[in-house]
């Protein structure tokens, strides 16, 4: 049975961007899971079902911005920068003062109150992190208090995270399996239990004499008071033992007690812990993991030895990535609750139903950070996909109702460093938004090899530290104002018309399309609403009418009409070029190309040919509609998801194969016939599958005007991803 992928949502929210308008008032592609019920016949479609996330609204949070006591300290607002930086991964020294001025006059000026920096340099005397840590060994006290001098510049109190994750135990064996290696509590002699206290607690005392304002004792994840805590991993028979609450929380109570007694009651002391966990790997297989009940009389015990706040996250157990990145659960349409390994979380009955997960994990934690506040007297606050401007009543409301003291926040802050200024002053519009692609964390560049960190969606300070953009984080002035002509409003080309704008520059904007946005429209609608795409196009439109760029719609430029115009530079972004298969609709087959889906008959047998993030966005697209899908790569198994972060790839395509994708590498299409089409496989053989639609989706070629002096941005001159185009229009305005 053929449907048809409607326009009229999509055609709805490319209007509105071409207006200006905010895009998220378009119909989203749930409103064509509604027109289509009948349809849609996956259980995983709705297994989890989700409430649309809200439109911008320049509202202000007039809660968040209320002062709160955290120890001896009154903090401005309700908002604090959470550990996770990339100062150990990056290569760079402590004062290399790119680093400085992004803890200084990045974070530190950010807004929040607290800036939580990460384990990065080798504090203890006993242990070593294992060498893909990174931690900086060479360094001096001089240095870190020149680092906690920056923070404070900024306004900001500097506070660090101990963390113990990749530290090596006596009785550690490695597991070839695992993707990261760390030693548990199991793997510790007594000894060495009493080695890790006291060298925390020097460590504590070592970052107050360089200045820091506080610490945060990393119990969760991986960390070694964690596996303490649960009853999954701890089978000591020590008094370190799970056999009481007491046991469980000894190792983390003798350190808080040290470091009070050390750096004298006035040194606060946050415990970051699970809030509750679940297991992963083996969905539903949970009868050790820590519940939330459990949780609340270890804080409790925590509160006794002297601890000054909670930090409460997500604790699943087979993928450190999740425990900081949550929303990676919510990252594939249709699969909300994805596991990571071919499974699906029902969130009314997984996590104790006690998550809130019916905004795409917006605020995820909060639900049960507000049981353990309920049960403790020191300040709670929680993180993962903390995004006020997301929600602003909903956050607002935390606060409000004392549902939790404060939000830990990360990612949003990194993508908008005045992200918490215009929170406050009710610019929620012109707050770039963070898309929780995560391409900041692990990502595949396109050779498929895999490298670690601070690689982020949009333009901002972490492509600095990686190279990718060049010069300082903040824009200078151009030398010389120009005439700049950006051919093509995709976000590579509103990127690069915004930063020359931003510089000084004159410039001008020309669309073929009757809107902006270029792609993104079109993906906003076939991703769905977890990386808010439409919300990053309204950005962008709000952007090109603040810094005065003058638009052109409805036309497409050629080479006279750069000739008329005579620009100082033109920045050329219209795109990549759509390579065609060259295969054609039969009477039972119809091919219809990418590009092209939009009014379309698409069958309930679908062969998507070409394997690049397009195409798997697409493919789970349909699947929710419950359409069988194949996917036909000519190149290996590692390009499926081309343009996808790692973490993207290891979170949908399990799910998408054991739901019945099946995924064809090493494949060429030989031949389309008549409600069928045959392939040839990896090892050569023809294979034939049902199919009554062919989606031409391989990748695409450069595509630069020729005869014209232009520079070439985005897709047009290295077909990639969003993330890619949007570098490198910022690199382009930024050297005009």
């Amino acid at each position: 049975m053929n449907t048809q992928v409607t326009r009229r949502g999509f055609l709805k929210g490319t209007a509105a961007a071409g207006l200006g308008i905010a895009a998220t008032s378009a119909v989203t592609p749930v409103a064509l899971a509604d027109e289509a019920e009948d349809e849609v016949r996956q259980h995983a479609a709705k297994l989890n079902p989700q409430e649309s996330l809200l439109a911008v609204s320049n509202t202000t949070c007039p809660n968040i911005f209320t002062p709160w006591k955290f120890g001896p300290f009154e903090l401005p607002n309700r908002i604090v920068k959470s550990a996770a930086g990339y100062i150990s991964v990056t290569g760079r020294g402590i004062n290399d003062p790119l680093f400085l001025d992004y803890y200084g006059k990045i974070l530190g000026a950010s807004g929040a109150g607290v800036v939580y920096c990460d384990d990065f340099v080798e504090l203890y005397d006993h242990f070593k992190a294992i060498p893909d840590v990174g931690k900086i060994v060479e360094w001096t006290e001089e240095e870190l208090k020149n680092f906690t001098d920056a923070i404070h510049a900024g306004g900001a109190k500097a506070g660090y995270q101990l963390a113990t994750m990749g530290l090596v135990y006596s009785g550690f064996v490695a597991d070839p399996t695992a993707i990261f290696q760390t030693s548990t509590c199991m793997d510790m002699q007594p000894e060495e239990i009493q080695d890790l206290i006291q060298d925390t607690i020097k460590a504590a005392a070592t970052l107050q004499r360089c200045g820091f304002d506080c610490v945060e004792i990393n119990s969760a994840g991986e960390n070694t008071g964690q596996t303490f805590m649960s009853r999954a991993r701890n089978f000591r028979e020590d008094e370190y033992g799970p056999q009481s609450f007491e046991n469980r929380t000894r190792f983390v109570c003798e350190i808080i007690r040290g470091i009070k007694e050390a750096c004298g009651k006035d040194f606060p002391v946050q415990i970051l812990i699970n809030g509750i966990e679940e297991n992963d790997k083996f969905c539903g297989d949970s009868d050790l993991y820590t519940t939330v009940e459990e949780n609340i009389e270890m804080c409790k015990l925590y509160e006794a030895a002297g601890a000054d706040s909670l930090h409460v996250r997500i604790g699943p157990r087979y993928n450190h990535v999740v425990e900081f990145a949550g929303d990676l659960f919510f990252c594939g349409y249709g699969i909300d609750g994805t596991t990571g390994y071919g499974t699906q979380f029902d969130f009314k009955r997984h996590w104790q139903g006690k998550l809130k997960a019916d905004k795409s994990g917006l605020g995820v934690m909060t639900n049960v950070a507000a049981e353990i506040k309920a049960a403790v007297n020191i300040p709670v606050g929680c993180v993962t996909f903390m995004d006020p401007a997301r929600d602003p009543e909903f956050f607002d409301s935390l606060i409000a109702d004392g549902k939790i003291d404060f939000m830990l926040m990360n990612r949003p802050i990194n993508v908008e460093p005045d992200y918490i200024h215009k929170l406050q002053e009710g610019r929620l519009d012109e707050i770039r938004p963070c898309t929780r692609c995560m391409h900041c964390h692990w990502d595949a560049d396109e050779t498929g090899a895999v490298t670690f960190g601070c690689r982020t969606y949009a333009a901002h300070p972490f492509h600095q530290n990686t190279g990718q953009i060049t010069g300082s984080y903040f824009l200078e002035p151009a030398a010389e104002p120009k005439n700049v002509m950006v051919v093509g409003a995709g976000p590579a080309g509103m990127e690069a018309a915004i930063v020359a704008a931003e510089r000084g520059h004159s410039v001008t904007l020309y669309e073929k399309n009757a809107y902006t946005g270029g792609l993104l429209p079109f993906a906003a609608y076939i991703k769905g609403e977890h990386e808010g795409l439409d919300r990053l196009n309204a950005f962008y439109a709000r952007q090109l009418e603040l810094k005065g760029v003058n638009v052109v719609l409805s036309t497409e430029v050629d080479a006279d009409l750069i000739a008329a115009e005579a620009p100082d530079a033109v920045i050329w972004a219209t795109g990549g070029k759509r390579v065609s298969s060259g295969f054609e609709s039969t009477a039972g087959t119809n091919v219809v190309p990418i590009d092209g889906i939009m009014g379309a008959d698409i069958a309930d047998d679908v062969v998507i040919y070409g394997s690049n993030a397009q195409a798997i966005d697409l493919a789970m697209f349909l699947m929710a509609q419950g359409k069988h899908i194949q996917i036909v790569n000519p190149g290996d198994a590692l390009r499926f998801g081309d343009g996808h972060s790692y973490w993207v790839k290891t979170y949908t395509q399990p799910i998408m194969k054991a739901l019945g994708c099946r995924f064809w590498s090493e494949a060429q299409l030989l031949e389309v016939g008549d409600g069928s089409v045959t392939i040839k496989n990896s090892s050569g053989i023809p294979v034939e599958l049902a199919c009554g639609t062919v989606i031409d989706a391989l990748d695409c070629e450069p595509n630069i005007i020729e005869g014209v002096d232009v520079i070439a941005v985005g897709d047009c001159a290295k077909p990639w991803n969003i993330e890619k185009a949007i570098v490198t229009g910022n690199n382009a305005a930024r050297n005009i």
